[in-house]
């Protein structure tokens, strides 16, 4: 039964050290950084082209410029999605942090 304690502990220790030592390797926070910086000119460049999009008069348009103009606007709200990146969690996870806080609580 200790032997099965002292493995139990060896391997969260090891569990919990092993995600910080390669997130030292990796230097991804210089990049993200360099990124965030960029965005609001890129993003307001995209909003305003946006709001031209909605503000033209559409009624004289051919279709195919009508479709232009649609794909457009997917391609643009796509960008602006990847700029403003987000945490998203699953339900997946949810349920498992609810569970564990049932339990630890």
């Amino acid at each position: 039964m200790k032997k099965i304690i002292v493995f139990i502990m060896i391997a969260s220790l090891s569990l919990t050290s092993l995600p910080k030592l390669s997130m030292a390797v990796t230097p991804a926070h210089t990049t993200a950084a360099s990124a965030l910086a960029e965005a609001p000119a890129s993003v307001n460049i995209l909003t305003s082209r946006l709001d031209e999009i909605k503000n033209t008069d559409k009624s004289n348009l051919t279709s195919s410029e009508k479709r232009g103009l649609r794909k457009e606007v997917r391609s643009i709200r796509q960008q602006l999605r990847e700029i403003g990146g987000g945490v998203y969690i699953s339900v997946g996870a949810i349920i498992l942090i609810v569970i564990l806080l049932i339990l630890f609580l």
